[in-house]
């Protein structure tokens, strides 16, 4: 928003010196009054518009991490480990918390 403000300001100073320029006055005060009105427009112009370009275009945020990140495997009898050894065991009994492996032993899922 300042920048939409800065950069209106900076175009209004412009009008307001090239308005100034085509104004008719007399012969003594038009090489004056109009090169003066013309360098204060311009200075003016520039240096807004030098300040609305320099201006920081946007915020970088990081990243927000989830709570809910696991590492390695989860607690035992948590849903997050029911989850996990039904979905890496297919003989998994959740009532017991064994499966049994290719050579018929039970082990616990950790």
């Amino acid at each position: 928003m300042f920048k939409k403000s800065i950069a209106t300001f900076a175009m209004i100073a412009s009008i307001a010196a090239a308005t100034s320029l085509a104004l008719p006055s007399n012969q003594a005060e038009a090489a004056g009054g109009r090169n003066a009105a013309f360098a204060v427009g311009a200075i003016t112009g520039l240096t807004f518009g030098a300040i609305a370009a320099s201006a920081h275009h946007g915020r970088h945020y990081a990243p927000r991490r989830s709570a809910h990140r696991h590492y390695g495997r989860p607690a035992p009898w948590t849903r997050a480990w029911y989850r996990y050894c039904g979905a890496r065991y297919r003989s998994f009994d959740p009532h017991t918390g064994y499966y049994v492996t290719y050579s018929g032993r039970h082990r616990f899922c950790r």
